[in-house]
């Protein structure tokens, strides 16, 4: 993948649960609109653990029509059961995207050395033209492929070339540049970590796979750009602007219950998708089990937003032009909080 800002996707759906196809257009139309490098869809971000197969290849198809010759399309098609990535790379590859991203097998619990064999080379292996991104999360997997067997992988499949690494783990990603040399591609999978993960010499991430870009295409975009023009002193000025929403993709609340006190974690993509909704993008809520924020969880993003509206608007100014909105008033107006969130009762 050529490098750059890639925005990990979120999928609307209606309040009753389906796909809003109406809306996912103009997702991408903003994202291209604002020159963002690529879209991924049907990530975690875009909830595809929830996904029906035919709505996985049907939103993989759609992004894929549209966005040609316009930005790059990356399909998420990981599994804990090989077979399937099988037939998910083979619908992606058919749709003509530009690359896929395989999550390492979440669950199941193998070792670096069974992901490596098992499941990343057996599809690299199957489709030798379509360009693969191992995904790094041992976080949601429970399995992490590690940066020996990622080292391996890429001498020996010349389809994987880069990663998305979202480990949170700096040392991790030194041995990964260690490992694979200095032309092997990390891409960061944490917004929180982008600019640290660019500018360090033992890491050189060349890019983004972004959260906060549902929101914030133009200006993550335009960050990563710089960074890789070696243009640090206005990146990170762009990235102080940003840390108010780029530290909120995991929001973490103390709530107190009859039998005490209870950390929460809400995880991507609610806290985006809350966001979202607030300023009156298309978004619609999560599907089960993820629900809603706590009302301490919604009071941090609004006071966030709200920041940066104060501090920077122009942050968010694609986002009111694009979609006729007035930021100031779904921000400040409580009514637009009505349904997003709910008590720890």
């Amino acid at each position: 993948m050529k490098q750059g800002c890639f925005t990990a996707l979120i999928t609307p759906f209606t309040d009753a649960g389906e796909l809003d196809q109406t809306g996912l257009e103009q997702l991408i139309d903003f994202q291209i609109q604002n020159g963002v490098t690529g879209i991924l869809v049907t990530g975690t971000t875009g909830e595809s653990p929830t996904f029906k197969w035919q709505e996985h290849n049907h939103v993989i198809a759609l992004a894929a029509g549209q966005a040609k010759g316009k930005c790059a399309v990356i399909a998420g098609t990981g599994s804990n059961n090989t077979d399937e990535a099988l037939m998910a790379a083979g619908h992606a590859a058919n749709q003509g995207v530009d690359a896929i991203l395989m999550v390492d097998p979440y669950y199941n619990g193998p070792s670096s050395l069974e992901i490596r064999k098992e499941y990343y080379e057996a599809v690299a292996v199957q489709y030798p033209d379509l360009e693969i991104i191992p995904y790094i999360i041992p976080g949601r997997t429970g399995a992490q492929m590690l940066p020996q067997d990622l080292a391996l992988l890429s001498r020996s499949c010349p389809n994987i070339t880069s990663v998305k690494e979202a480990t949170g783990n700096l040392d991790n990603m030194k041995l990964t540049r260690k490992c694979c040399g200095p032309t092997f591609q990390i891409f960061s999978g944490d917004d929180a970590l982008v600019y640290d993960i660019m500018t360090d010499p033992d890491i050189l991430a060349c890019g983004a796979i972004s959260v906060m870009s549902n929101i914030v295409p133009e200006s993550m975009t335009q960050m990563v750009s710089l960074i890789n023009q070696k243009k640090t002193e206005a990146a990170h000025g762009l990235q102080t602007a940003l840390r108010p929403l780029l530290d909120l993709v995991v929001v973490t609340t103390t709530e107190e219950t009859a039998f005490g006190p209870v950390l929460c974690r809400a995880r991507n993509p609610l806290p985006l998708k809350t966001m979202m909704q607030l300023l009156g993008m298309p978004s619609g809520p999560c599907r089960r089990p993820l629900g809603k924020m706590t009302r301490q969880g919604l009071d941090k993003i609004v006071a966030a937003l709200q920041q940066v509206q104060a501090k920077n608007p122009e942050l968010l100014k694609p986002v009111a032009d694009f979609f006729s909105i007035d930021i100031d008033e779904r921000l400040h107006n409580r009514i637009h909080q009505k349904g997003l969130w709910y008590g720890y009762e």
